[in-house]
């Protein structure tokens, strides 16, 4: 679909939203870097005119982000609606949802000194607890979302260039994410694989110093009874997903690899489960988040 006589294409828009504190700012920055127009605080409602704007500029500003603040006035139920009305005019339109955790969120806001925009009288966790409640909807509808509880902003903005900066942004990316089932859940996963049927290395007293990118780690895992089959039936409903998911517009995906403390299994499977992935053509990231703190 074309936007004028010129038969430029629409600028494609990155809407970058999430809790407050969690790095909203330190990711419009990395997309600014990327050659991509950043408009800070937009209205949501505002949205469809910014792509106007754009559309105007004969192909000048081909692609926008726009950082959506909670305290816009009907926040969730305006952003989703111009989301759809951007996407039914055949413009590429992709939410990313900044998130972390409530203890992170305390920490960076008293290290600044700064009440929650939604504290009103009250403490800053009902702030935090208010935001998280009118977010809702909108996370469960982001195309990507990242958890920056234990990123810095350097390793956010990284982040943020590993999705958005590649030549072919069509093609489908897979975060794979290795992880302690003792250290919590990534609460930006899309798909939680549990590994913890396999045996633990942990109790090979050769094997517990090392950690699952050592092969005798490595072998060791993938040889025992259901790993391979693991590996084929994740790798294949992976597959699917993403095919799906690209159908429908979103082309990230976050799968999380967990065991007892993210050290072993987790991330020996993390690990193939990326090989696999890109043999079939897949952009894959993995980071194994627990890697060291054991």
């Amino acid at each position: 679909m074309t936007n004028n006589l010129s038969g430029e294409l629409p600028p494609e828009i990155v809407i970058v939203t999430g809790m407050s504190g969690a790095g909203r700012s330190t990711a419009a920055r990395a997309l600014e870097d990327l050659d991509w127009f950043v408009v800070d605080n937009l209205p949501p409602g505002l949205l469809p005119t910014m792509i106007d704007l754009a559309g105007r500029t004969q192909g000048a500003v081909p692609r926008v982000a726009a950082v959506v603040d909670v305290r816009s006035m009907a926040f969730t139920e305006d952003l989703l609606s111009m989301v759809e009305e951007l996407r039914s005019r055949g413009i590429i339109a992709r939410v990313v949802f900044l998130e972390a955790g409530d203890d992170e969120l305390v920490r960076r806001f008293e290290s600044v000194r700064r009440p929650h925009p939604l504290q009103g009288d009250g403490r800053l966790t009902d702030g935090i607890s208010r935001e998280r409640e009118t977010l809702r909807a909108i996370r469960g509808e982001a195309d990507l979302v990242i958890d920056t509880s234990q990123l810095n902003v350097h390793q956010l903005k990284a982040k943020v260039i590993g999705f958005f900066g590649g030549a072919e942004e069509a093609r489908p990316r897979a975060n794979v994410v290795s992880f302690g089932f003792k250290h919590g859940l990534p609460v930006d996963a899309d798909l939680v694989l549990d590994c913890r049927f396999l045996p633990n290395p942990h109790w090979i007293p050769e094997l517990r110093p090392m950690n699952g990118r050592d092969t005798p780690v490595r072998e060791y895992v993938l040889a025992q009874e259901g790993a391979k089959e693991m590996l084929d039936a994740y790798t294949e409903v992976l597959r699917l997903i993403l095919a799906g998911y690209q159908r429908e517009g979103k082309h990230y995906m976050t799968f999380a690899v967990g065991c007892t403390g993210g050290k072993h299994r987790s991330v020996a499977m993390s690990e193939r489960f990326g090989e696999r992935l890109r043999e079939q053509g897949i952009e894959v990231h993995v980071v194994h988040r627990d890697l060291g703190r054991e």
